[in-house]
C-alpha cells in the first residue's frame, strides 16, 4: 500500500521544552522533568505531577510486558525507556518512512490536549510566556521538514487579547496548520463556544484558513487518567475495564462538543471556519446528528429568536466538522454512506497506548477494504491534504502519494 496522511499523531515533549526557553529563575514555577521515588521521568508543575513520560510515549513497550501487567507496568519509565521517534523529530520521519506515513498533523501532552494545564499556574504572563514557549518549539521541531510534520498553534485561550495575538505571532514564524482549542470553555469559567467573546478567535482562524481542533481530552479540567475516580474505578473494575469505560466517556464528550458547536450559532457566523473533532472516532457521527436534527426540529417551533439561515445541525457538520478514525471497523464497512465522508481523516495516535504500530495496512483494509475507492482516497489522504494544505510528496522522497493502488 502506498502512503497515509496521518491525521492525529503526539510529541513526547523532550525534558527542556520549556526550561531552555525561559529564564533559569522561573526553573521550580514552569512544567520541568524530575525523578520520582519509583525511578520514573515525571513531568512537574508547582509540586504535581502532570504525567509520566512513559505515559506519553508506550508504545512499543506494553507488548513486552504481558496480558497481566498493570497500568504502570505498560509505561517506560524514563526517556532512555521509550521510542525515540516520539521525541526527536529526525527519527520521527525516519520512522513515518518506514510506516508508509507522508505526512503528520501533531498534538502534545504535557500542558493537556486543549492547553488547560497552564491554567494551574497562577503567574499569568508566566502562563502566557510558557503558551509561547511551547509553539516556539513547535515551529522548532517540525523545522526537520514542515512538508511532513504539521503544527498546530497551542492558545491562551483564558484571554482572547493573547490569544489572538499568539496566533498572528505564529502565523509570522510561518510552519502552522492548526488552532489547538478546549472544546469546553466553561470548564474553565469561560463562556460558551456560541458566546459571542470567543467571535475574534473564530475570525481569525477563519481568516488564516486554520481549522479549530477539539481534541479529545482537551476540555478536562482534571485530567481524567490520574483522578481518584479514575483510580477507584482501575481497582474496582481492573485496568481493562477501567480503560474501556475511560475511552468511550471522552469519545462521548468529543461527540458533545461537536454538537455544541453545531448548534451554538457560531458556525452560521462564521461559514468558512472548520472544525475538527481529534481522536475521537465516527461511529457517534450518525446518531448524534439525528438526535440533534430532530430535537432541532421540534424546538424551533418554540424558538422564534434565531437567525440560522434555514439550516439544520446535520448540514453545518457536513460543511465545517471533520472527524478522525483509527480502530474502527463498523463504520468505515456499514456507516460511510451517512457519515458526510469529505469530513472524515484517517489517524494513527502514535505514540499513545491505543495507537497503530506494527499494524497499520492490516487495520486500513480490515475497516476500509470493501469501501468505494473513493471514500478510501478522500479518508486516507485528500480530505487531510486539503485542509492541512499538505503538498504531494515529491521524486526524491521515499514515501508516494496514496494512488489506485488502495486498501481493496
Amino acid at each position: 500500500m502506498t502512503g497515509i496522511i496521518d491525521a492525529d499523531a503526539h510529541i513526547t515533549e523532550p525534558a527542556d521544552v520549556w526550561t531552555s526557553r525561559l529564564p533559569a529563575k522561573y526553573v521550580d514555577d514552569i512544567p520541568h522533568v524530575a525523578r520520582s521515588e519509583d525511578g520514573r521521568d515525571v513531568w512537574v508543575l508547582d509540586d504535581e505531577v502532570l504525567c509520566t513520560i512513559g505515559a506519553t510515549a508506550p508504545v512499543g513497550y506494553q507488548e513486552s510486558r504481558g496480558n497481566t501487567a498493570t497500568y504502570d507496568d505498560i509505561h517506560p519509565l524514563t526517556y532512555d525507556d521509550i521510542h525515540v521517534a516520539s521525541y526527536d523529530s529526525v527519527e520521527r520521519l525516519r520512522y513515518m518512512d518506514e510506516a508508509n506515513i507522508w505526512a503528520q498533523v501533531l498534538y502534545p501532552n504535557v500542558a493537556g490536549f486543549g492547553a488547560q494545564k497552564f491554567l494551574k499556574m497562577g503567574d499569568a504572563d508566566l502562563r502566557l510566556k510558557c503558551v509561547s514557549a511551547f509553539n516556539d518549539f513547535l515551529h522548532e521541531w517540525i523545522s526537520a521538514d514542515p512538508r511532513r510534520l504539521i503544527a498546530s498553534i497551542s492558545l491562551p485561550f483564558w484571554d482572547i487579547e493573547a490569544t489572538v495575538k499568539e496566533i498572528d505571532r505564529c502565523l509570522a514564524l510561518g510552519g502552522f496548520r492548526g488552532v489547538l482549542f478546549t472544546g469546553e470553555p466553561q470548564r474553565f469559567g469561560m463562556p460558551l463556544l456560541g458566546h459571542h467573546h470567543w467571535d475574534p478567535l473564530y475570525a481569525r482562524a477563519q481568516e488564516a484558513g486554520l481549522p479549530l481542533q477539539f481534541h479529545l481530552g482537551g476540555g478536562e479540567n482534571e485530567d481524567p487518567f490520574r483522578s481518584k475516580i479514575s483510580d477507584d474505578r482501575r481497582g474496582t473494575h481492573g485496568l481493562a475495564g477501567y480503560g474501556a469505560y475511560m475511552s468511550v466517556e471522552l469519545f462521548l464528550k468529543n461527540a458533545m462538543q461537536c454538537t455544541d458547536i453545531i448548534s451554538s450559532g457560531a458556525l452560521n457566523r462564521f461559514p468558512e471556519l472548520k472544525v475538527v473533532s481529534v481522536e475521537s472516532g465516527i461511529g457517534w457521527v450518525p446518531f448524534t446528528l439525528e438526535a440533534a436534527d430532530y430535537h432541532w426540529r421540534t424546538m424551533l417551533y418554540e424558538d422564534r429568536t434565531r437567525n440560522d439561515d434555514g439550516l439544520l445541525p446535520s448540514e453545518l457538520f457536513a460543511r465545517q466538522v471533520y472527524t478522525t478514525m483509527w480502530f474502527e471497523q463498523v463504520a468505515p464497512e456499514h456507516l460511510l454512506d451517512v457519515i458526510p465522508v469529505n469530513r472524515v481523516m484517517f489517524e494513527t495516535d502514535f505514540p499513545h497506548v491505543t495507537c497503530l504500530y506494527g499494524n497499520i495496512e492490516e487495520t486500513i483494509k480490515s475497516g476500509l477494504g470493501t469501501a468505494p475507492v473513493e471514500a478510501q482516497r478522500k479518508i486516507l489522504w485528500e480530505n487531510a491534504a486539503e485542509l492541512y494544505h499538505i503538498p504531494d510528496p515529491g521524486p526524491e522522497d521515499k514515501v508516494t502519494k496514496l494512488s489506485d493502488e488502495l486498501v481493496g
